[in-house]
């Protein structure tokens, strides 16, 4: 029977040195990607399942293809720490950590600047104090790691935020005009799919709309 070399799920494979505290607390950064698409997107499709959102998620599923694509047609190898790391048996530029945070980070600013579907009060501040430092972190935190070089989160970073402004411009000026029909759709019908880019502050409405509907008889619940 032959052996063959094995390869390990890179999705939480996150090593760092024993004892180095800023190295712990930095693995965990390099995961948020991870926890912004289980956590986040997952969840948001369960409980508001919103258009822009959906959209949102598919972008980055575009993007971290692209960085696939990129990565496979270069072959740039990672820093010689990916011995320790077992990490040499995958490329390194650009760096798919960074590219992602980035393309979130500006979707994230730009959703918040045009007041597309505000969530909540302060949306603008929550992206500049969290997001965008969140976004650098992460990419420190791939070169602390010894994961990428500097030149490869740059270069991730770099493409995400094109991509991100990219995406964003196309959703809104080009595939917006498809909303109506989807939210029509059998689709849309079924998983109560919406669009509510078009209110200034979500947040508020679904409050004011949840208090009138309780004074409303056709919305009484039957026990």
């Amino acid at each position: 029977m032959s052996h063959h070399p094995l390869k390990a799920v890179t999705l939480t494979h996150v090593r760092y040195r024993k004892g180095d505290q800023l190295g712990h607390f930095l693995a965990w950064v390099s995961l948020v990607p991870v926890f912004i698409s289980l956590g986040g997107f997952i969840s948001h499709f369960i409980f508001r399942r919103e258009l822009q959102g959906m959209f949102f998620a598919f972008g980055l599923i575009i993007s971290q293809f692209i960085n696939e694509i990129i990565k496979k047609s270069v072959q740039q190898a990672r820093p010689e720490t990916c011995a320790l790391l077992e990490m040499c048996d995958s490329h390194g530029w650009p760096s798919s950590h960074s590219q992602y945070m980035f393309f979130f980070a500006v979707y994230v600013t730009l959703l918040t600047y045009k007041r597309l579907g505000l969530i909540f009060r302060n949306q603008l501040l929550v992206a500049v104090v969290l997001v965008w430092p969140m976004a650098v972190l992460t990419m420190y935190s791939r070169v602390y790691l010894g994961y990428h070089t500097v030149a490869q989160v740059f270069a991730g970073a770099a493409l995400g935020t094109v991509l991100g402004g990219g995406w964003f411009w196309i959703v809104n000026n080009v595939l917006s005009c498809l909303f109506p029909a989807i939210e029509e759709s059998a689709f849309g019908r079924f998983f109560y799919v919406k669009d509510t880019s078009h209110i200034p502050n979500v947040l508020r409405f679904e409050y004011e709309n949840a208090r009138s509907a309780k004074k409303h008889p056709s919305y009484k619940r039957a026990d």
